[in-house]
């Protein structure tokens, strides 16, 4: 097995003392000229790396950044990330990334190691946001946290997000002018807030205009889009007009979910249940029927979060908290086009 050579190996290459390496290293200006080539020439024939991460944790801190999402698989966090490493990069620092899956326990986890690792800021999509959590506890120790694609009220922090309650009445408005009486709300669970703001949202848009039932998911998956499309495409088969005749979900892995299993039953999209979701990922688009979607600027979202947590580390407590709200914008595609009525259809298959 190959071992990497570490600053002993260099110092005895070069006949010089392990301070003079370092200083080769770090103050290059109080060595020799002849001697800084010595060691800079035994570095090279031994392929020394100097351990960066050991230096920085001396010093009391890193050149890393921590992103925690709540998916890692999903591709509006994949652009959260894009956007946060663009920011990053231009300060010189590396984002960490790491996925919660939407479980309390793992986020709790993975704030241990992070500041164990004594990273100097953590971009986050909370799940736990109770007072007495593993964040706020993170946060009164000194850490500087950002929320991302979340909003919030205290001043301990900054946060960016996008305006979830417009974003449900976008569609819920959307649905209503299409002719839609009765609406499906997919998603869950409801203490993840987006999904408690968007249905929330499209509720203040149907009321007295639309009925709204809930088919409420464990997570935000595919999977579960599927799952919750067999209840619905079985009120959809039951005869009577008092069934839903559209579906919201609270993002584009469900409504994806959603489309999918439609199709594979045999209900027709937007003719039978017209289907909005939510994020615009890449995938809305180029779907079997083309998705339409409640868009957020998702790498926008990343990179100013990036921004604001580095702003907050290297203003040294100049820094003054703000709360970053983006507008969402309704993107209309096939799969919520005007659904024709049951006698339309009908006598279009009689011609």
């Amino acid at each position: 097995m190959t071992t990497t050579a570490g600053i002993k190996e260099v110092a005895r290459r070069a006949g010089v003392s392990i301070g003079t390496v370092s200083n080769v290293l770090n103050r290059p200006e109080l060595v020799a000229t002849s001697t800084r080539q010595r060691v800079l020439d035994a570095i090279a024939e031994l392929g020394y790396v100097r351990n960066d991460s050991a230096r920085q944790l001396r010093a009391g801190h890193s050149r890393q950044i921590a992103l925690v999402v709540l998916d890692v698989t999903n591709p509006f966090f994949t652009d959260v990330v894009r956007g946060a490493e663009a920011a990053a990069e231009d300060h010189g620092v590396m984002v960490v990334v790491c996925n919660s899956g939407e479980d309390a326990h793992r986020e709790h986890r993975h704030l241990d190691l992070l500041e164990e690792q004594r990273v100097r800021g953590v971009l986050i999509t909370p799940v736990d946001e109770s007072p007495n959590s593993r964040l706020e506890q993170l946060i009164q120790r000194g850490t500087p946290v950002v929320l991302v694609d979340r909003g919030s009220g205290r001043h301990s922090r900054c946060s960016v997000a996008v305006d979830d309650l417009l974003g449900g009445r976008l569609a819920g408005e959307h649905l209503v002018e299409q002719g839609h009486r009765h609406i499906a709300f997919v998603g869950g669970p409801m203490s993840i807030a987006q999904v408690h703001d968007r249905h929330a949202g499209i509720a203040e848009a149907v009321e007295g205009r639309a009925e709204l039932s809930v088919v409420p998911t464990p997570n935000l998956t595919v999977a579960s889009g599927r799952a919750a499309a067999t209840q619905i495409a079985a009120q959809v088969a039951a005869a009577g007009d008092d069934r839903p005749t559209a579906v919201f979900c609270a993002n584009d892995l469900l409504a994806l979910g959603v489309l999918q299993e439609m199709t594979q039953r045999g209900v027709r999209v937007p003719q039978d249940v017209a289907i909005v979701g939510y994020d615009d990922i890449e995938f809305a688009a180029a779907a079997a029927v083309p998705l339409s979607s409640v868009r957020q600027p998702r790498e926008q979202l990343g990179r100013t979060a990036a921004a604001l947590l580095l702003e907050e580390i290297e203003d040294d407590g100049r820094h003054e908290h703000r709360h970053v709200v983006f507008q969402p914008e309704l993107i209309v595609r096939d799969s919520s086009g005007r659904p024709r009525s049951r006698r339309q259809s009908a006598m279009k298959g009689r011609r």
